[in-house]
């Protein structure tokens, strides 16, 4: 099977080693945090040698760090794509979705330069980051919008299609918008049969209400991947039973060794062997097949020309560390290699309101006979009818 890229189609099986939720390029300044006054002025300007241990310990703080966009940016993206490749990387999943500002000419100068995959997601991201317009919009509108960019392609390229819906964004407690947003998916997905990545808000709960949102408008959970696990489910036991769901888990905060999280401080953010320590729990509860791992880079400090640990991260520095702590190469290919490939793969049928406009009565009702087919098409699949 085969999946989209921005520069077309690649067979699943090509796709290598593969981060799935990295940035090449966002808009994040308006998640600036007001630094400790002692240190304020210790977080002014650029990055340097001499302020860049400052803003590893307060990322959030320093206005700079947060442009992820500009010539520097795409420079230091570039260059690292082609140690990425050179160091065994295949494929980079952009999960920059509608709201942050994809750069739609970068991911395919990159693919086409280094030849790294690169599979753009859509979708929303946080209502924090969205236009007036865009909250108003009813889950018809966002429904659209997604199946437009995945089929069609964006507006602002249509030779670049979506290769899979993600990251959407939840905040914590949801906005109305947000749960508009969750439907949708769910509604596409169980039309498509696509891949899923959503981003939780800051709080235990919000992983498990956003599959709950996402089920009953009609989403595969199996097809769902929760981000930002390091962060958000931090307790043995509740990530076991989170597990028992059915959704891929991703660890994708890995070079972050901070353990203070300025967006909740409440929170404890783990190190990277605790990361390891967490993947080996799940691995030896039966849970191999559902995990993912990437960095979730989207600040400068985090790239190497910046004096950071950059994209080859998890490839040159985490995997010897997993394999050291007895995790078979054969358990790690499965999560960096096979996992993210079954996790793409899908199988398209024609998605409702794709050629024409239905009013909302109507537009359900063709939903809900899409959906009756694809079960009957997965009945037929395992042999149950």
């Amino acid at each position: 099977m085969s999946v989209q890229t921005v520069l077309g189609d690649v067979k699943a099986h090509d796709l290598g080693i593969t981060l799935t939720h990295e940035h090449f390029n966002l808009r994040f300044g308006q998640f600036f945090v007001k630094p400790p006054e002692n240190l304020s002025k210790f977080l002014e300007g650029n990055i340097t040698l001499k302020n860049v241990g400052y803003i590893r310990q307060y990322p959030y703080s320093n206005k700079s760090n947060l442009e992820f966009y500009g010539k520097d940016v795409d420079d230091a993206v570039l260059e690292e794509m082609y140690l990425f490749k050179k160091s065994g990387g295949g494929t980079i999943l952009e999960n920059t979705t509608h709201g942050l500002d994809p750069n739609l000419e970068l991911m395919k100068k990159v693919m086409h330069n280094t030849g790294v995959n690169v599979i753009l997601g859509t979708g929303h991201y946080v209502a924090a980051v969205q236009n007036s317009n865009t909250l108003k919009e009813t889950t018809e509108q966002i429904y659209k919008t997604m199946l437009k960019d995945l089929t069609d392609g964006y507006d602002e390229d249509i030779s670049v299609k979506a290769g899979f819906i993600g990251e959407v964004g939840s905040s914590w407690p949801m906005h109305d918008f947000e749960k508009r947003c969750i439907e949708a998916v769910g509604m596409l997905q169980s039309a498509l049969n696509c891949a899923v990545s959503f981003h939780p808000g800051r709080h235990s709960k919000c992983p498990w209400e956003i599959l709950r949102i996402f089920s009953e408008a009609g989403g595969n959970i199996k097809k769902a991947n929760m981000s930002h696990l390091d962060r958000t489910i931090t307790k043995e036991d509740q990530l076991l039973e989170f597990a028992q769901l059915g959704s891929y888990c991703q660890f994708d905060l890995f070079g972050i060794e901070t353990s203070l999280y300025q967006f909740n401080t409440n929170i404890v953010m783990p190190s990277d062997a605790e990361r390891i320590k967490r993947i080996k729990t799940l691995i030896n509860n039966g849970k191999a097949n559902k995990i993912l791992m990437s960095h979730d880079i989207h600040t400068k400090h985090r790239l190497v020309n910046f004096g950071g640990h950059g994209y080859s991260h998890i490839i040159n520095n985490i995997i010897p560390q997993m394999e050291s702590k007895g995790i078979e190469k054969s358990v790690i290919d499965q999560i960096t290699i096979q996992n993210p490939a079954s996790w793409l793969c899908s199988v398209k049928t024609r998605a409702p309101g794709a050629a024409f406009h239905l009013d909302n009565d109507n537009y359900k009702l063709v939903h809900l006979s899409v959906l009756l087919i694809n079960a009957i098409l997965e009945s037929v699949k395992e042999g149950i009818i």
